[in-house]
């Protein structure tokens, strides 16, 4: 009776031990399969996550306001228009938009860009005489303007690789049916740079506000 138990748990025990070791092998398999790789493949899906910015329209119209009371003022220099102030822009090969205006009395007519990234207005003068770029674009005369008046102040203005340099005068400016009486602007003596000779604008009026203008010039 104990002989035969002892071999009947023998048995038991080989049989247990091989059950074990099949168990171990199919779980070394399952780890081997199953293992994840603990760097990111290029395929995977990358989230982030995004926080959302409670937006509140009051807010924005309260400072809004703030800044358009802050950088508008009246002036006596500005003409009262019963008409719309329109003025068209033309459209060149989607890099330049630029409309017409006028300087002086009689108006002497300009193409200037409509920029936004600077305040000052500038044109080129007839005395700018060593510039290719001026010959090919419309000048400003100042011996033909009754209203001009003469500044003296000398300015420099770079428009990344290439640059403008003259002299500040103050004549009418007429935009669209608006008429400004004595605004300060640059007469260019000197242009230097391919996209002032290319270019089919003949000056820029800056749109920005005084803070970033050359010589502290109020805009136009």
């Amino acid at each position: 009776m104990i002989l035969s138990l002892n071999i009947v748990m023998f048995k038991s025990r080989v049989n247990m031990g091989r059950k074990l070791k099949t168990l171990a092998i199919l779980l070394s398999l399952s780890t081997l399969v199953y293992t994840p790789v603990s760097t990111t493949s290029v395929d995977e899906l990358v989230r982030i996550k995004l926080k959302k910015v409670k937006f509140s329209e009051t807010s924005s119209d309260v400072t809004l306001n703030a800044s358009v009371r802050k950088y508008t003022k009246s002036s006596n220099n500005l003409r009262d228009s019963t008409k719309s102030d329109i003025i068209a822009l033309n459209n060149y090969m989607n890099a330049q938009y630029f409309g017409e205006i006028g300087i002086g009395t009689p108006p002497q007519k300009f193409n200037v860009i409509f920029d936004t990234a600077s305040a000052n207005l500038w044109v080129p003068s007839s005395e700018c005489l060593f510039s290719a770029s001026c010959s090919s674009h419309m000048k400003y005369e100042s011996s033909k303007s009754s209203t001009y008046k003469a500044n003296g102040k000398f300015a420099t203005i770079h428009y990344g690789t290439d640059s403008i340099s003259g002299n500040f005068s103050q004549d009418n400016v007429k935009v669209g049916d608006l008429i400004v009486d004595d605004q300060i602007f640059i007469e260019a003596t000197r242009e230097s740079g391919v996209t002032f000779l290319a270019g089919r604008f003949d000056g820029i009026l800056g749109l920005g506000f005084k803070e970033i203008s050359i010589g502290n010039v109020v805009p136009l």
